[in-house]
């Protein structure tokens, strides 16, 4: 033991860690038809617009037929790792690389649809969300930072920007 340890001080061996965080790829929300809502990119993997909107398109394509109404469902597609969801005419992704775990995608999806549903007063639907998009894309916000989960609770979610619509005019112990 004390011969490795001296070989690993003197630099002869290098031991390399591999430590990763979860990361998400992408967050899209699309309505009934596949068009965008609100969508938010954090991979490279689509660099223009027209490779985002084309993978949108096969994403929706290729569950649309899938009955994700009750719980969320869970697809391999082209090396990715998708968690969809739907409610009304709202369709719910959350992407990762083939080798997350499914699960932080799974909390990362749920907590994105209960802070909308929250945000929008239990009335998901495409309407409703574009009247309410700027606290959609705040919510966004809360919960992935440069594909880097932040947050995954609904609730705290929604908390955190309803906080962020306080009026600036208000005084400042109610911000």
């Amino acid at each position: 033991m004390h011969v490795l340890r001296d070989m690993i001080e003197e630099g002869a061996i290098t031991i390399s860690v591999k430590v990763s965080c979860p990361s998400i790829k992408n967050i899209l929300l699309l309505d009934s038809e596949g068009k965008r809502v609100a969508v938010k990119y954090f991979s490279d993997d689509w660099p223009t617009n027209s490779s985002k909107l084309a993978f949108e398109k096969f994403v929706f394509t290729k569950t649309l037929k899938t009955n994700a109404r009750t719980e969320a469902e869970i697809t391999l597609l082209e090396n990715n790792i998708i968690i969809y969801k739907f409610a009304q005419d709202l369709h719910f992704f959350v992407t990762g690389s083939d080798d997350e775990n499914e699960i932080v995608l799974a909390s990362v999806l749920q907590g994105f649809f209960d802070a909308v549903t929250l945000l929008l007063r239990n009335n998901v639907d495409k309407r409703e969300a574009l009247e309410n998009l700027d606290l959609i894309l705040l919510c966004l916000d809360e919960i992935v930072d440069g594909g880097m989960i932040l947050e995954t609770n609904g609730p705290l979610i929604a908390e955190k920007v309803t906080s962020h619509t306080i009026d600036a005019d208000s005084p400042l112990s109610e911000q």
